[in-house]
Formats: C-alpha cells, structure tokens, sequence
C-alpha cells in the first residue's frame, strides 16, 4: 500500500481567515478548506479576470460572478475613498456590472 502525505504551509492571514470562518460556520474543518478557497481566489482575482460562485447574503441563491482586482483594471474605477477592511469580506470589482461588490468569505462555492 502507497502512502502520500502532503504539507500545506499557511499564512498568518489564512489562518485569521479560518478561524473567522470557523465561528460563523460552527466547523474548524469548513474553515480551514474555505480559507484555502479565498487564498486562491484573492491571487486570482490580483492576477486577471477571475470566474466564481458564491452564494447571496441577501437572497441566498447562487451568484456567477466575473470579478477581478488588478490593479490595472480596477484602478480608474478607484475613487479617493478607502473603506476599513472587514476581515469576513472580500471585496471585488465586477466587471459584468461595471461596480464593486462583496461577499462573505463563507459563502465562497467554487473558484474557476
């Protein structure tokens, strides 16, 4: 029989990120694979235009997004207002809806 182990090293952030996602879910484990999630789709969305679901706050269907926050897109949609970071939130600019928008980071379904 074949064993593989695998090491996954995590970032204070990531961390941060699971705990928080840990309490509004009630599971380590949810947490844990959601920040995971977010990691992947924060460095995509800061590379190019990035494909996601997640799921509504308001409404609780699912949402299709097209999003991105790279810097040479989003940066002439940037006004001189900066918002205090919610550390359960990511914020991202919707290209198909030409505003920003946010989600929670436990509500992350899938990142294409």
């Amino acid at each position: 029989m074949l064993q593989t182990s695998s090491v996954v090293a995590l970032s204070n952030k990531t961390i941060e990120r699971a705990n928080a996602i840990a309490l509004s879910t009630g599971s380590l484990e949810i947490g844990l694979l959601k920040s995971v999630q977010v990691e992947l789709l924060l460095e995509k969305l800061h590379n190019s235009i990035c494909h996601f679901v997640y799921i509504k706050k308001s409404t609780g269907e699912l949402r299709e997004a097209w999003g991105t926050l790279a810097h040479n897109l989003v940066s002439a949609k940037v006004k001189g207002c900066q918002r205090r970071n919610n550390p359960n939130c990511i914020c991202y600019y919707d290209v198909e809806r030409g505003e920003f928008r946010s989600l929670l980071l436990q509500n992350l379904v899938k990142v294409y």
